[in-house]
């Protein structure tokens, strides 16, 4: 009898090609982030995926004001060309597969890429090299509005340096991906599958209805520009439904670009995307549940043939605690390369074609995809759904729903609301050595990196090369050309930025909070506590009536608002009058804030990991403001040292990612209240 192979009943089976093994990296210089990558793709790491910190995201130099605190923290500070030279130092950039997670400053990211690239390589033409580079650029300005925060401006204009980017490297750089249709932060926003896919393709929609109405791509070459379109995803632990998930991904962008944009070619129809799985969704109590969690998740997005990632990079089991250390990216390396060496998935066809149960889920999630969409583009599609903030809305809603289910147990998540008992971990016997402390020294070191910088350029050059963007930006010409100039020249990041500020404005997202659907309104523990609420408000006030006014505030450039709304939102249910102005507010704005609306409480919510810097600002702006007294109360990603030293400077309060009850905090919260007043 002749053995059958797994794939192939004639002969031996043929592995596929894995996929492309990431680990999302980069923090406090770009020489130590350069030794990072160099280490990783020593241990097998097969393309370089490069976090940005929120400056140079935003389009600030470090020396800005709004920097403060922020530089290094979450990524790596690329404020000029010598920066991104030292970044891809030894790493020969025209046989490397580089991924850059950046949004609202892709355009002058890219542009250093290049001129790094061309400078590696001197004795080619730059347009033989740009022809040689593979990667991708987020780009995806869009979720920004709606979940992550690093927009800087309005959203046509946004949408124009996304549909200049993707035309000029259609025709320049024709193996760069311009753009990550990116719905991972959706989820982590609150998002239900079928929202995550409706928003991903609207964006999708609008993008390539920008680049086909601009004009800058002949008809014939337009199935280029949709075959080059990726998509960035979020997987949850809900596998079955991730991996079903993707399949209608796959499904519903076949349909949209073969029925509204014509491609013939199937290969163009393609559902490319790669993927980080959910970071938000790991916990700080427990975190050891985190590995399974991430195996579990890199499985939705692996096991389906016809709808597997194209790359794939894992969050750290730590993540919540704070920032991975090297040793704990290589385990969520390992992770990969066990499945995809190790295991038997490669030998497969796709495992669940024929499936009735997939294939049922597959359709529901379709359905609601499409209605969803129905919904978008009736209201003119997606930038409209933003500007009304009728996503964000939506967003915050599902999300409040979400937390609610956690917090009744509906939703059980292990560790956190069952299963809580547990042994000593070894994993976090030292918690603040089981994460790795940013370096204390980046922020000075970039601040001489750009003054030393400065003093060595032609500056005569660098403000032609600006005020060339500033013309250009005032018509229709495609923005790279100047960009690429002003990189040449030695411009900064905060200085293309401003230039474009220049011409056109800056933007504050809506921040779906006043719309929003919150918990029930039955409910004991919240109908306690809104009592207490009533009961506070009306002792402050001389029984007068007055209610409880919490100022929620997001201080620094970290735009993960998620935390920060379901606090108001929650805060809004149990009574309080909730004044959120939304995020990228200095100290000296919230000090300001707090004593124009004579507030009862201030909620600092920060998770970029810069609270050491912003939160002392905070309690001295209070101080000299005369409200010393003022309680304040801050949340984020904290490391317990940290914390312990916050309550020492006079925070009433710290919550973390294990404070997962938000009516229990807001209980919480009338206690600081109670206590700062001699309530009690």
């Amino acid at each position: 009898m002749t053995e059958l192979s797994p794939s192939d009943p004639a002969g031996p089976a043929a592995k596929d090609r894995p996929w492309v093994m990431r680990t999302y990296a980069g923090h406090s210089t770009a020489a130590a982030s350069n030794a990072l990558y160099r280490a990783n793709l020593a241990k097998g790491q097969t393309g370089l995926s490069v976090a940005f910190d929120l400056p140079t995201q935003t389009g600030y130099d470090p020396d800005s004001p709004l920097a403060r605190g922020e530089v290094g923290k979450v990524g790596v500070p690329v404020p000029h060309l010598g920066e991104m030279r030292r970044l891809f130092d030894d790493i020969p950039l025209t046989a490397m597969n580089t991924s850059m997670t950046i949004n609202a400053t892709a355009m002058w990211l890219l542009a250093m890429y290049q001129v790094a690239a061309e400078e590696q390589n001197p004795d080619l033409d730059p347009a033989e090299v740009a022809a040689q580079l593979a990667g991708t650029t987020q780009n995806d300005i869009i979720k920004e509005y709606l979940s992550r925060g690093t927009y800087v401006f309005p959203p046509e204009h946004s949408l124009r340096l996304t549909g200049d980017m993707i035309a000029y490297t259609v025709h320049q750089i024709p193996r760069w991906n311009p753009i990550n249709i990116c719905s991972y932060h959706l989820q982590e926003a609150g998002a239900t599958p079928a929202q995550e896919l409706a928003y991903a393709l609207c964006t999708a929609i609008a993008v390539l209805d920008q680049v086909k109405e601009s004009g800058q791509v002949d008809e014939a070459d337009f199935e280029q520009v949709v075959g080059r379109i990726s998509f960035f995803v979020n997987a949850g632990v809900r596998f079955v439904e991730e991996t079903c998930k993707m399949r209608a991904f796959v499904e519903l962008w076949d349909e949209i670009t073969r029925e509204r944009y014509d491609v013939q070619d199937p290969k163009m129809r393609r559902f490319r995307y790669g993927v980080q799985v959910n970071s938000l969704g790991l916990t700080e109590v427990q975190p050891e549940n985190n590995v399974q969690r991430i195996v579990l998740e890199m499985l939705g997005v692996t096991l389906s043939k016809n709808a597997r990632a194209r790359a794939v990079q894992l969050p750290a089991w730590n993540e919540a605690l704070g920032l991975p250390r090297p040793w704990d990216q290589q385990w969520s390396l390992r992770m990969q390369q066990v499945l995809a060496f190790e295991s038997d998935l490669l030998e497969y066809d796709d495992i669940f074609d024929g499936s009735t149960v997939i294939e049922a889920k597959v359709a529901e999630l379709v359905a609601g995809a499409r209605a969803e969409m129905d919904r978008v583009q009736a209201l003119g599609g997606a930038i409209a759904a933003v500007e009304s903030g009728y996503m964000k809305q939506e967003l915050v809603s599902a999300h409040a729903a979400r937390r609610g289910r956690i917090e009744s147990g509906e939703e059980v998540v292990v560790g956190v609301n069952r299963y809580e008992s547990t042994e000593p971990s070894p994993l976090t016997a030292d918690l603040d050595a089981a994460i790795m402390a940013p370096d204390p020294e980046a922020e000075r070191s970039a601040l001489r990196s750009v003054e030393e910088w400065k003093a060595q350029r032609d500056d005569a050059a660098v403000e032609s090369a600006l005020a060339r963007l500033a013309r250009d930006a005032k018509t229709t010409a495609n923005l790279m050309a100047a960009t690429l100039d002003a990189a040449r020249a030695g411009a900064t990041t905060g200085e293309w930025a401003g230039t474009l500020r220049e011409v056109f404005g800056e933007f504050r997202a809506p921040t779906g909070v006043s719309g929003a659907v919150g918990v029930a309104e039955s409910g004991a523990e919240l109908a306690a506590v809104r009592e207490r609420v009533r009961a506070t408000g009306a002792e402050l006030s001389g029984n007068q009536g007055g209610r409880l006014r919490l100022l929620v505030g997001k201080p620094g450039l970290d735009g993960h608002s998620n935390g920060a709304e379901q606090v108001a939102v929650r805060a809004r249910d149990a009574g309080f009058e909730v004044i959120y102005q939304g995020i990228r507010l200095t100290p000296e704005q919230i000090v300001a804030a707090a004593v124009a609306e004579d507030v009862h409480c201030v909620g600092l919510s920060i998770l970029s990991g810069s609270h050491m810097e912003l939160v002392p600002s905070v309690l001295e702006g209070l101080a000299e403001a005369g409200s010393g007294d003022l309680p304040v109360i801050v949340g984020g990603i904290i490391p317990d040292s940290d914390a312990r030293r916050l309550r020492e400077l006079g925070v009433a309060a710290v919550y973390t990612p294990k404070d997962f009850g938000l009516t229990e905090i807001m209980g919480g919260i009338v206690d600081v209240i109670r206590r700062a007043n001699d309530l009690d």
